[in-house]
């Protein structure tokens, strides 16, 4: 008797799984680019990105100052701790002499410190001594107070994603706006001075 043996699939023919996974690829990067694109396209603007710290205490602030530097008044620089801050409205700016965005943004923050119901400091962000000097040489200096971050440890505490990045924290020390990127006329007007002035009619 003749045994019947079941046909065995022709493994030379590529089958649906096959054309799958080699379009698995595109259809994933298709994905992500739809995503991105509605991002875009939201109307939202992508550079104020949601803080888990808003309405919570800022973090404790104990940096030492930036040698050598002065304040607007010409005196010398005072270092970051709470007690620079404390019972005021204060914009935090973190900063470097390499971050190109800062300088661009540089103009804004200085007009800033001319405000008298703010006050104005910055954590210097794993930058040298003598650049940031020559920074804020060249550019002004808006600051009221600045502690140096050399590890950036004060920066995950605030939870910096890149910089520049600014915080208004309140009279009582609460984190009120958060921004990320560097601010430009838009920003400014539609964004920091209404948290500004919420915060000030509050008082």
């Amino acid at each position: 008797m003749t045994s019947t043996q079941a046909p065995q699939p022709d493994e030379r023919k590529p089958g649906a799984l096959r054309y799958l996974l080699a379009a698995l690829p595109l259809l994933i990067f298709a994905a992500l680019a739809l995503i991105f694109w509605s991002q875009l396209n939201s109307g939202r603007d992508v550079s104020e990105i949601p803080s888990a710290l808003i309405g919570t205490k800022a973090p404790k602030l104990d940096l030492p100052p930036l040698k050598g530097a002065v304040t607007p008044a010409g005196q010398p620089m005072p270092a970051l701790t709470d007690a620079a801050v404390k019972g005021k409205l204060t914009l935090v700016n973190v900063w470097a002499s390499w971050c190109v965005p800062c300088r661009q943004e540089h103009p804004i923050i200085l007009e800033l410190s001319k405000d008298p119901r703010l006050t104005v400091v910055g954590i210097n962000y794993k930058d040298r001594n003598d650049n940031a000097l020559r920074f804020l040489g060249e550019l002004g200096n808006p600051f009221s107070a600045i502690g140096v971050d050399p590890n950036g440890k004060a920066a995950i505490d605030w939870g910096v994603y890149g910089i520049p990045e600014s915080y208004l924290v309140g009279a009582d020390g609460t984190i009120l706006y958060k921004r990320v990127g560097p601010f430009d006329e838009k920003s400014l007007k539609e964004a920091l001075m209404p948290a500004i002035e919420k915060a000030l009619a509050a008082l």
